[in-house]
């Protein structure tokens, strides 16, 4: 299920992707099968094992196109173990809304695309998200470590990319058949697996996003602009964009967070190191 749109993103084969919070890779295993040298980069030593496996099993089934290139990479969002301009597209999903310092991380997902790149950011729409927090205290930060620290508006989604010196450009909605799925979780408690009505609910989900009916399509496309669960944002940098002053220190100290086994440090100079196989 992505939520990324890659006609939006203009991912090309042979461009360098970073999918920063990976997570289990779900965009990161798409940017592969579309011919991208994919790093995935996450904090969560687990997820990123998980990652490299599904990328090695991608290669062995055939779905890796030739000459894309996949690695795993452990780092901060604030202070990445990547040179200036090292991609040609980002893309973070929902990883904002968990960052303290979202500022700082944003800066570093523009020191880290090439002039001209672009970077896909989705978080939390305002409406869904708002009533999420109204329903539960267990949903968000105060009862949750790693939760959802804060909830972001368009205009303040847009702000804050224009402050890292990107420009602005197109946003649209995803997923809004998970919205009410999320309500019902968060009205019945977010820890509550169990309960009948959210189980019904999951099983649809499952169903839809395995079949993908026209019918539930054409009612998710309808239902987005209002009820989507994603705000999704593209920004673009400046061809002309100047080197971040303090990339040579930030990178010193990310590369001390990175992982030995799966990692990779693209470069200006070469491309992505870690061939699938």
């Amino acid at each position: 299920m992505l939520t990324v749109d890659y006609d939006r993103l203009g991912l090309r084969p042979g461009d360098r992707l970073l999918d920063l919070g990976c997570g289990f890779g779900r965009h990161a295993f798409e940017g592969l099968r579309r011919g991208a040298s994919v790093v995935a980069c996450d904090m969560s030593q687990d997820e990123l094992v998980q990652v490299a496996s599904m990328f090695s099993a991608m290669a062995a089934e055939g779905d890796v196109p030739p000459g894309a290139m996949a690695a795993t990479t452990r780092g901060d969002a604030t202070c990445l173990p990547f040179d200036d301009a090292a991609f040609d597209c980002v893309i973070a999903s929902e990883v904002l809304e968990h960052i303290p310092d979202d500022s700082a991380a944003i800066a570093e997902l523009a020191r880290v695309l090439r002039p001209g790149g672009t970077l896909a950011v989705t978080v939390p729409a305002w409406l869904a998200e708002r009533l999420c927090w109204a329903l539960s205290d267990e949903y968000y930060a105060p009862k949750a470590v790693g939760g959802h620290v804060r909830i972001y508006t368009e205009n303040r989604l847009r702000s804050l990319v224009r402050g890292a010196g990107l420009d602005a450009g197109e946003v649209h909605r995803a997923h809004a058949l998970h919205t009410p799925y999320w309500w019902l979780r968060c009205a019945v408690g977010p820890t509550d697996d169990d309960a009948t009505l959210v189980r019904a609910y999951h099983s649809m989900l499952v169903w839809d996003i395995e079949r993908a009916p026209k019918v539930t399509r054409w009612a998710e496309r309808l239902a987005n602009p209002l009820l989507g669960k994603s705000l999704v944002l593209y920004a673009h940098k400046p061809a002309a964009a100047p080197a971040h002053p303090e990339a040579g220190a930030r990178r010193v100290a990310a590369r001390q967070v990175a992982t030995p086994d799966h990692s990779a440090t693209p470069s200006p100079e070469e491309d992505l190191t870690v061939a699938v196989s």
